[in-house]
């Protein structure tokens, strides 16, 4: 292994794709306090609590 690697001519980003799609989705203001509050005691981001409950929904049904 080298002491040090040069990443001058690499391409941020490459061999990356997101499985997140960014959309835009408008929720009344007390679900969103709510899901806030529950992520900050989580110490996650709301979106992905969000995210996770919808997952699981998905797979139950």
């Amino acid at each position: 292994m080298l002491d040090e690697y040069d990443f001058s001519d690499g391409i941020r980003g490459r061999f990356y794709t997101s499985k997140k799609v960014p959309i835009f989705m408008q929720l009344d203001k007390d679900i969103v306090i709510f899901f806030k509050k529950q992520a900050s005691e989580k110490k996650i981001a709301y979106q992905t609590l969000i995210n996770n409950l919808l997952r699981e929904y998905m797979q139950k049904s």
